[in-house]
Parts: structure tokens; C-alpha cells; sequence
């Protein structure tokens, strides 16, 4: 599946931070079961391959991804765990080439026209915006949608259920990346029927 395809499938990717691999199974179909399937786990914590291996393999109807991805090795490693994509808070040459080479779905960080400059070097049409509400939030995506017009985004850092909608109504935005979906709270109380309310409210919101 491509980058493109994956993004089309929800227009909310929830960014997700799992402390207990034992979480990550059913956290993921209470997002299934709200409506979203595809799932961003980052590389925050030392349970996120693990709980990616457990979503691939236990939760199959689930796309599930790795972010923070910060160098080649992570980028292997959570495709060999069986992530279908990848998405980066920044960039590198480094990086950029081992997802070209290995032809992985991958989300590139950007934070000026010289991040994206450099992602189009290595082909890569659809950027982060990262974090999009420091970085200036719709003006900073309508500015340089306006200098790379060819562009699709897919901002995340900032964006809440209260301004998701503005973003989605940009049509270079492809999709919104957003940790409200998934909080600590009720993670920590195991409490997954409200994970998938939170879910329902949001595809309801957009």
C-alpha cells in the first residue's frame, strides 16, 4: 500500500504513545472499532516495537505505523516488526535515502522551504509539517503550498478536536496527525470504550 493510499483511508491518524505493550492490542481495536484504522505508534518509549509487532500481527485490519523515526535502523526495525509506514519529526539525507531505497511509506518532518526542497530531492511529494502551530499553523501551510504547488501535507503538533476541521478543509492537506484521540489518562485506566467514543466524535467533527 502506498503513502498515498494510507492516507486516504482516515482523515485523523491518531499519534499514539504506548507505556505497556499488554495496551497496545486492545487500544487498537478500540480505535478500529470507532471508525479509524490507521495507527501511528512513536518510538517514544522501549514497549513501541513490540506493541507495533502485537498490533501487525494480533490486529491485522489495522495500519499500523511507527513515528519519531530518527535514522535508518529505527526505519528498518519497524518495518521488519511489520509497520506499514513511517513518519519522521525532521529529515536527513541519511534517512530520505534508506526509505527511497527500501521503497517504505515515509512521512518527512519538515519545518521550511528548505526541508521540503530537500525532501523533493529524493522524490518525496508528501510532507510533515512538524510542529504546524509553532511553525505558523494554515498561514505557513497556505504559504508554501503557494511556492511548491505539487505539495500534499500532512501537518501534526498542535492540532486539537478544536482546529482539526480547519485543517482538513485545506486541499492540500491530506490528513491531520493528533495525540487527543489516544490520552494518558485513559489509557492508564484501560478505559478502551472511551477511546472509541473520543474516535466516534472525531470522524463526527471533521
Amino acid at each position: 500500500m502506498t503513502l498515498h493510499e494510507i492516507l486516504k483511508q482516515s482523515p485523523v491518524v491518531p499519534v499514539i504513545v504506548v507505556h505497556d505493550e499488554n495496551d497496545a492490542v486492545p487500544l487498537a481495536q478500540a480505535i478500529l472499532q470507532g471508525g479509524i484504522n490507521v495507527l501511528e505508534i512513536t518510538l517514544r518509549t522501549s514497549a513501541a516495537f513490540s506493541a507495533i509487532q502485537a498490533i501487525a500481527q494480533q490486529v491485522p485490519e489495522a495500519i499500523v505505523g511507527a513515528g519519531t523515526v530518527l535514522n535508518p535502523y529505527q526505519l528498518r526495525k519497524a518495518r521488519d516488526a511489520g509497520a506499514q509506514f513511517a513518519v519522521s519529526p525532521g529529515l536527513t539525507d541519511e534517512l530520505l535515502t534508506a526509505a527511497r531505497e527500501d521503497q517504505f511509506p515515509f512521512l518527512p518532518g519538515v519545518a521550511s522551504a528548505a526541508d521540503i526542497m530537500q525532501a523533493l530531492q529524493f522524490d518525496f511529494t508528501t510532507v510533515k509539517p512538524f510542529p504546524i502551530e509553532l511553525l505558523g499553523g494554515i498561514k505557513w501551510i497556505l504559504s508554501h503550498k503557494a511556492v511548491f504547488p505539487h505539495l500534499t501535507f500532512f501537518p501534526s503538533g498542535g492540532i486539537t478536536f478544536e482546529n482539526m476541521k480547519q485543517y482538513l478543509g485545506l486541499e492540500a492537506v491530506a490528513a491531520v496527525g493528533g495525540s487527543w484521540l489516544t490520552p494518558v489518562d485513559l489509557i492508564k485506566r484501560k478505559d478502551w470504550a472511551g477511546i472509541t467514543a473520543l474516535v466516534e466524535r472525531t470522524l463526527k467533527g471533521c
